[in-house]
């Protein structure tokens, strides 16, 4: 059973690597990165949880994620990808998503400045917020 729970994980991802990618290998305009913070209010830190509702490790990760949104929305932008729908799946690829879930952090500039696989708990969390001056 582990086998097969890691092989559906490994498809999945390889389909998602390549679902953004025409017959002539180029990356099609859905899978760029996108600007999490253009046009809009300027945050410290962007907390991006790529998983999926089916995964019971990412299901875990949800009231984490909305305390994180409660406590530090003024600085903190907490963002989800559901990596095993179709409009998830390029998130996968784009921040080049081996398991789930998997906690990436960007600074204001949206650079990545660190990330993490597997459940995160909140206090821990909240160190990695702090590097970027979130209280």
């Amino acid at each position: 059973m582990e086998i097969l729970k890691k092989s559906l994980l490994s498809f999945l991802i390889l389909t998602a690597i390549f679902i953004n990618t025409d017959c002539s290998g180029q990356k099609s305009k859905a899978g760029e990165k996108a600007n999490l913070n253009s046009g809009e209010k300027k945050y410290k830190v962007t907390f991006i949880e790529l998983g999926s509702v089916r995964c019971i490790p990412c299901q875990q990760m949800q009231p984490v994620m909305k305390s994180v949104e409660e406590k530090y929305g003024k600085d903190v932008k907490v963002v989800f990808h559901d990596v095993w729908t179709e409009a998830g799946a390029p998130y996968a690829k784009q921040y080049g998503i081996e398991a789930i879930p998997t906690q990436v952090f960007l600074d204001k500039d949206g650079k990545e400045f660190f990330r993490h696989v597997g459940y995160f708990p909140e206090e821990e969390l909240v160190k990695v917020l702090q590097q970027k001056g979130v209280k």
